[in-house]
């Protein structure tokens, strides 16, 4: 399974990818492939985006049972914690966050 988050693209590449996966909300595709499939279909994301970003999310063999990538600029940030991805918004850091660091 994967989803495949788009923010800021062309009109044209989310209908193109309407061909393999749902798009569940506008620019929110959902969808189960293969892994070469999912690889051909982020090739296409990384090059047809234009500007704005991209998030990869799928299922694969690590401790959390995902992998993330992302390309561009997002709104959100992937940061490795002790081999553990998580997502940190834009936002200036949490008081939390900043005592962990």
């Amino acid at each position: 399974m994967m989803v495949l988050l788009l923010e800021k693209v062309p009109v044209r590449l989310r209908g193109e990818l309407t061909r393999w996966l749902i798009q569940a909300r506008t620019g929110v595709f959902v969808g189960r492939v293969s892994a070469q499939v999912r690889d051909l279909l982020w090739e296409k994301v990384c090059e047809g985006r234009e500007t704005g970003g991209a998030m990869l999310i799928y299922q694969t063999n690590t401790e959390q049972g995902f992998a993330i990538r992302t390309d561009g600029e997002t709104k959100r940030e992937v940061v490795d914690f002790d081999g553990l991805q998580l997502i940190r918004t834009a936002d200036t850091p949490s008081k939390a966050y900043r005592e962990w660091s």
